[in-house]
């Protein structure tokens, strides 16, 4: 008898794991998976979507574990300079270089509250980042528009508030507020204003290059200058308790 209830648990127990599927890499987190590193996320439903979590513990809350990596810019190695379809579906290497994907970012913050963190490395090894206690991303039908407040620094400065409330503009979508469109002009894509003080997506420049006014992965509030593209961007989320 004993036998069979403890291979009647094991199978209820696989059986259960089986069934787990984490809505944001704060679920993982808090299921015990400690580890930075690539895992499946089930934010809208039964299809899996592959995401970086970093996992990263400190003493201060914003340092806790379980952000989910929308966005990540380190090496130049992919091209993001894309057309709609590409920014709302996602493209990249998980691995690597990737956008999650707008609709990805809807379903994640459509019915939950989240923080958003951007950290940023210069090609000297300088390191700042920008705190958000609130992000989210409305529905296609309303342009994938940006809600994002409450800034806290990091060293990097507020370069995202400027954005606030902007619908998503790609090469082939112009939703901006220029009347040119602001992904071509500043070859990027990004809820742009008019047009911005961030520009994460646009050229990968290599450090700073003042024959190219804006056009690069800028974030101008840290350098306060538009010609200098960072060596690493990374835009990250956290569901907030």
């Amino acid at each position: 008898m004993t036998v069979f209830v403890v291979a009647l648990l094991s199978v209820f127990t696989a059986s259960v794991l089986c069934e787990f599927k984490p809505f944001d890499c704060s679920d993982l987190y808090k299921s015990g998976q400690t580890a930075s590193g690539i895992y499946s996320i089930y934010p809208a439903g039964d299809i899996p979507v592959w995401v970086y979590c970093e996992m990263i513990s400190g003493g201060k809350d914003e340092d806790n574990g379980g952000w989910t990596v929308i966005q990540r810019r380190m090496d130049g190695s992919v091209n993001f300079y894309q057309p709609w379809k590409e920014y709302k579906t996602g493209f990249g290497t998980t691995e690597g270089e990737y956008w999650l994907g707008l609709e990805n970012m809807y379903q994640l913050t459509r019915n939950n509250k989240y923080m958003l963190r951007v950290d940023l490395e210069d090609f000297a090894g300088r390191k700042g980042f920008a705190l958000y206690s609130s992000f989210s991303v409305g529905p296609e039908a309303d342009g994938y528009k940006l809600q994002v407040s409450g800034f806290k620094d990091g060293g990097a400065g507020d370069s995202m508030t400027h954005h606030n409330g902007q619908k998503f503009t790609t090469f082939d979508k112009d939703q901006d507020a220029n009347e040119k469109n602001c992904a071509k002009v500043y070859l990027g894509a990004f809820w742009y204003n008019n047009c911005h003080t961030a520009n994460p997506n646009g050229v990968y420049l290599w450090g700073d290059d003042p024959t190219l006014f804006a056009v690069g992965n800028v974030w101008y509030t840290w350098k306060t200058n538009f010609s200098v593209g960072m060596k690493s961007i990374s835009m990250k989320i956290r569901r907030v308790s």
